[in-house]
């Protein structure tokens, strides 16, 4: 498994979607773009900017649920790629027993997020599908504070319209 960390959380220009991407923590630090719905993307900026609603989103509420049984988020792992679908599983720890609960991977960065807890790419995903991405020259920081990359999803929310969604 490769650690990865959430480095950004950008709009891929030609399709309007939100992406995360996730970037390996050593070695080579390619990155792994993974597209994810708005509002999961909005969860994951919530997160990063740390801010509170009045009553709990979904993942807010995992959150709690995990602390409120007493269970740890061990880590969330990129399992796998099929066809062009992620998939991901939140290994969580209860007592003496370690669970493996599959999710989707927003959902598990969202979670992770909130928890402090690791984020891992599995090493046959990060080969097959992992990419070095050269700074733009336009970049005035190398990687994002929590606040620039939330500052920049907000720019795409403001300027999406939901024909933007349509098929």
């Amino acid at each position: 498994m490769v650690e990865v960390r959430l480095s950004a959380v950008r709009v891929d220009l030609q399709s309007s979607n939100p992406v995360v991407i996730l970037e390996e923590t050593e070695g080579a630090h390619r990155s792994l773009p993974i597209f994810v719905g708005a509002p999961e993307a909005t969860a994951i900026a919530f997160a990063l900017q740390g801010v509170e609603v009045p009553r709990p989103m979904t993942h807010d509420l995992l959150a709690s649920l995990l602390e409120t049984l007493g269970a740890t988020l061990e880590r969330v792992v990129i399992t796998a790629l099929e066809e062009t679908t992620y998939l991901a599983e939140l290994v969580v720890q209860a007592g003496q027993v370690t669970h493996t609960v599959s999710c989707r991977p927003s959902d598990g960065v969202a979670l992770a997020l909130r928890t402090r807890s690791p984020l891992y790419v599995a090493d046959d995903v990060m080969d097959s599908e992992g990419i070095v991405i050269e700074p733009d020259e336009d970049d005035e920081t190398e990687s994002g504070t929590p606040e620039e990359i939330v500052g920049e999803f907000r720019e795409f929310l403001d300027r999406v319209r939901p024909e933007d969604f349509s098929g």
